[in-house]
């Protein structure tokens, strides 16, 4: 009897912690019921926006008008980038311009900068969001170079020569990111902002180095490592939610024909969509849309390759998928405006009609005043004239067909909500 008691406490102390009882939630913090999102015990389904760029913003004001129109447009939960690092060499370059910077690179241990041009920016996107009743996914580090991304751990910890694979098994470079994670859940973990956090954006087997041997279809070397680090989160923090922020690959072990050469089914990205939902400590699923860059040898004039239907299927694909859990559609895109018009209303309805959280990339905001509207940030990332970065996937509200798409979407997840 006392061994089953016991079991009992434990079993209950394990759903409270886990957010599955939302009575014992605080008030404002997302949890999960079945496949949809909760808020203070009611539905909350949403239209999202990913704006990687709003905490490189020097301008608190042009901060706060980016927030005021996400709120007008619909817009309920931002995801950003919860990471900005730095080589050493790039920080007198970095001091003069202002960019953002929360790691400094030097040597095989990185350096906080949890000050005005550092952590403080990131905390004012958090405060600002809270004012316009928007929560916050935080993504902890990239698989890409962007921003500072995984690689950076693994050319200061692991040095030159290594593939990208390392950033998963290196342990050195584990307790690393492990560090850096614990100093942003510790800064956010009693905020009800926090909609949940993000392990890495895009995680692959390959980055801007190439894969290794240990990372190939088979070995699970990425879903051993999102249990690791979904575990390590829910040891600092019970309450927010945590998701991969994966692009949503399969491996289906015994794919055929195109499909057995085809990374996005083959296990070859290091993904598997449908085992790394249904570890314990991740909460929801994630999935990202690009057809036009996964298949550019396919998309071309006289082909009978349909983007259009390839996402539709795509976002069926993980509908069907997500074994008891929610899933969002976390980032997609198309190159050109009338593709945008003719492709995004599908997708959209799509993804509406399979009660499929909704986050294109990327929100585009026009007036932007800091450095008079002209500002370089990195790489070719800048404020032009006023508007943010556009890798011609931005939407913005002068594009009324497309922004209405959207805005159309936030009332029909509105209406879903309590």
């Amino acid at each position: 009897m006392r061994y089953l008691l016991a079991s009992v406490v434990l079993v209950l102390s394990n759903l409270w912690l886990h957010g599955v009882s939302g009575s014992k939630t605080p008030p404002g913090f997302v949890t999960t019921s079945g496949t949809k999102f909760e808020l203070d015990g009611k539905p909350f389904a949403f239209v999202g926006a990913n704006s990687y760029w709003l905490p490189l913003l020097t301008s608190k004001e042009d901060v706060r008008a980016t927030f005021r129109e996400m709120q007008a447009s619909g817009v309920k939960v931002l995801r950003t980038w919860g990471f900005n690092a730095i080589n050493g060499s790039e920080l007198a370059g970095a001091l003069e311009t202002g960019l953002t910077y929360y790691q400094v690179w030097n040597s095989s241990e990185w350096v906080l900068n949890d000050g005005p041009q550092g952590l403080e920016r990131l905390d004012f996107v958090i405060q600002t969001a809270a004012e316009h009743d928007i929560k916050v996914i935080l993504a902890f580090t990239n698989n890409w170079v962007g921003y500072g991304g995984s690689e950076l751990y693994v050319n200061w910890i692991a040095g030159a020569g290594n593939t990208h694979d390392v950033f998963y098994s290196d342990r050195r470079i584990v307790t690393s990111y492990q560090r850096y994670v614990k100093t942003i859940v510790d800064r956010y973990k009693n905020s009800p902002t926090i909609f949940a956090w993000e392990l890495v954006n895009e995680a692959r087997c390959l980055g801007d180095l190439p894969n290794g041997p240990n990372c190939v279809p088979g070995t699970e070397l990425i879903s051993k490592w999102y249990k690791e680090q979904s575990d390590f989160v829910r040891s600092l923090d019970p309450l927010h939610l945590i998701t991969t922020g994966g692009e949503g690959q399969f491996f289906w072990r015994n794919a055929t024909g195109a499909l057995a050469n085809d990374n996005n089914f083959n296990g070859a990205a290091g993904e598997d969509f449908d085992l790394d939902l249904t570890l314990e400590n991740i909460d929801f699923g994630t999935y990202h849309l690009y057809p036009q860059s996964w298949y550019a040898n396919l998309d071309f004039p006289g082909s009978n390759f349909s983007a259009k239907q390839w996402g539709l299927d795509w976002i069926s694909l993980h509908a069907e998928s997500r074994v008891g859990k929610p899933v969002i559609l976390e980032e997609f895109g198309l190159l050109g405006l009338d593709n945008k018009t003719v492709v995004y209303p599908e997708w959209v309805g799509h993804a509406l009609n399979t009660h499929t959280a909704i986050m294109p990339w990327q929100f585009g905001m026009l007036g932007l005043k800091e450095h008079g509207g002209n500002h370089l940030f990195k790489y070719a990332d800048a404020l032009i004239n006023g508007a943010s970065p556009n890798d011609g996937l931005a939407i913005y509200e002068n594009q009324t067909e497309v922004w209405n798409i959207f805005k159309h979407a936030a009332q029909v997840q509105a209406s879903r909500s309590g």
